[in-house]
């Protein structure tokens, strides 16, 4: 779908219904409940990894002042290395975190597709990484800093404006997952012009998917949350899906993906 198209969509979206979408949300989770799982293991699997390698600098300086004998304590001698270590630290966390948003963003962009492939009755594609190819690839990572450098600002600024970014947010892995091919600044444009008109149902959603996938999850021996994880992205699609819709082509090659 071209930007222009988009735009023209959602200024003309259909209207969403809460109950409506919540229902819905709950009849595909039995059908991608699965999928849903693997997409998050997969997701486990890449940013584990990150989050250890921003713990370097400290292991580093606490390897520094466990093993020199005699030390006590930060001494003037280990103030130099102590705010480097520091520095890299904040680095390392400002990358990794951007890197690690961008690996989910593609993950979760796929199981959308996985959504709606379950949602149309074709069959489910297991290209878990096809956003990390070609073209897609740098635009996931643009996508994810400029994620969070709205995440960032909306913090600073007192954190009440998270509240009213978490809708736009949450609608750019969406929006991206069906028009790829969109600009950058379009899609954050597209899912914040989305966010403004469908904002008071798509918080509610977001906030009692994710209170029910948590407690249902707990109940099911805690383990369960990793099952339930997932539900909190299927209002997302229904709210796309409903509001602004899929072109017909797409939808008629949607049939043709198999299991790779």
């Amino acid at each position: 779908m071209q930007a222009d198209k988009l735009f023209e969509k959602i200024e003309n979206n259909n209207p969403v219904d809460f109950g409506d979408i919540f229902t819905k949300s709950i009849d595909l989770f039995k059908k991608v409940w699965s999928q849903g799982f693997i997409h998050l293991l997969i997701s486990m699997l890449i940013v584990l990894p990150l989050v250890l390698i921003m713990y370097i600098p400290i292991f580093a300086l606490a390897g520094l002042a466990g093993f020199e004998p005699g030390y006590s304590g930060y001494d003037y001698g280990h103030e130099e290395l102590s705010v480097g270590l520091g520095i890299l630290f904040v680095i390392l966390v400002i990358v990794m975190s951007m890197l690690a948003s961008a690996f989910q963003l593609g993950i979760m962009a796929h199981f959308y597709k996985v959504c709606k492939q379950a949602d149309m009755g074709s069959s489910i594609s297991s290209s878990y990484f096809m956003f990390f190819k070609g073209k897609y690839l740098g635009k996931i990572f643009t996508l994810a800093i400029a994620s969070f450098g709205i995440a960032l600002l909306a913090a600073l600024l007192c954190y009440l404006p998270i509240f009213y970014v978490m809708v736009p947010l949450q609608l750019i892995g969406v929006i991206f997952a069906f028009n790829p091919d969109v600009g950058t600044s379009d899609i954050i444009k597209a899912s914040f012009k989305l966010g403004n008109k469908v904002w008071l149902v798509a918080f509610g959603l977001i906030l009692i998917s994710s209170m029910l996938a948590q407690f249902v999850g707990f109940l099911l021996c805690v383990i369960g949350v990793f099952f339930t994880a997932s539900f909190v992205y299927l209002p997302i699609y229904f709210l796309y899906k409903d509001s602004i819709g899929f072109e017909d082509d797409e939808t008629k090659n949607e049939g043709s993906i198999l299991i790779e």
